[in-house]
């Protein structure tokens, strides 16, 4: 297989400046405005627990928070953005940052006693084991 460079096509030069300055203009604009993200979430089950998976990349485990009320498991937390260095000019930030809230209602067979969560690697890792005595049963009819 041979790679071959790719060329643009020659294009005006005054309109692929005017593109960049309208891209630049849209995209502060939309990103000015966002103050919260919505993390990635997986949610499993096995036979004895249900498992979730929440990412939180760059986050520490001190600024996620985990509820549960009324059978209503809420995780939220803020992920906030650092512009410390001094003379550093961002061109493009394409990273999610600001406060995220996510509320899942558990089902009748869990048992809330075993909520268990654990942060590494910018992963939240949540199991919850069932309980067998709510675990729904086929009634035979006779």
């Amino acid at each position: 297989m041979t790679l071959v460079r790719y060329n643009r096509p020659k294009s005006n030069l005054a309109s692929k400046r005017f593109s960049d300055i309208m891209d630049e203009f849209f995209n502060d604009a939309v990103n000015s405005r966002r103050d919260s993200f919505t993390p990635g979430i997986d949610i499993s089950e096995t036979d004895s627990q249900f498992h979730i998976s929440v990412e939180l990349p760059g986050m520490k485990k001190d600024d996620i928070s985990i509820n549960l009320e009324n059978s209503r498991l809420t995780i939220s937390g803020e992920r906030k953005f650092k512009n410390q260095e001094e003379g550093k000019t961002f061109h493009r930030v394409e990273t999610n940052y600001g406060s995220f809230n996510r509320s899942f209602e558990l089902p009748d067979n869990v048992d809330e006693k075993t909520i268990n969560a654990s942060y590494e690697d910018g992963l939240l890792n949540i199991t919850i084991d069932k309980n067998e005595e709510k675990v729904k049963k086929q009634i035979e009819i006779s």
